[in-house]
């Protein structure tokens, strides 16, 4: 299906509404603050594996202490070091037939997701995520497990916005039985 005939189709169930610019076009990236979330999720694995090696250093060194709190800083820094790079190589387009995700600090993944391929769309907000006013949108497909993708750290209206629109485009790409 052409990208006019897409267009076309998802006005007809628009009823008449011109495709959101916000959610069309040029790649976008995610909200700032999904930067917080990963911080705070390094925080937490740096703690725990802190304590880790207070216990291992409680039996090994003479100063328990030492080891926990080197383990902690250095966990910590990169985490924080990875959520800034990971920000950074997020990505996401709504194309004319396809979404496209862009991301990954160590292996880079590129995703498409064709819409005659998307079996449907979800808005979710853990804890941390409603703390901080996020959300994400998850686009399950028609392929094997693993085979469904999550774009975080969306404004709630955004992340709503955009299940609407995949969920148009979907339909129009694959007719009336879609989503």
């Amino acid at each position: 299906m052409s990208g006019d005939a897409v267009e076309s189709a998802v006005r007809r169930i628009d009823e008449g509404d011109e495709p959101s610019p916000a959610l069309t076009g040029p790649e976008r990236q995610l909200d700032g603050r999904v930067r917080v979330i990963w911080a705070l999720r390094a925080l937490v694995s740096a703690f725990t594996l802190g304590v880790g090696g207070a216990v291992v250093g409680f039996f090994v060194a003479d100063d328990p202490i030492v080891p926990g709190t080197v383990l902690f800083a250095v966990i910590f820094a990169l985490g924080l070091a990875f959520a800034v790079l990971r920000y950074q190589s997020w990505r996401y387009e709504v194309r004319d037939d396809s979404l496209f995700l862009d991301r990954g600090v160590l292996t880079r993944v590129r995703t498409v997701v064709p819409y005659v391929r998307v079996q449907h769309v979800d808005v979710s907000r853990g804890p941390l995520e409603r703390t901080l006013g996020l959300a994400s949108v998850v686009v399950y497909t028609a392929g094997s497990r693993g085979a469904d993708v999550t774009i975080p750290g969306l404004e709630p209206e955004r992340a709503e916005d955009l299940q609407a629109r995949l969920k148009r485009l979907a339909i129009a790409a694959e007719g009336e039985d879609a989503v």
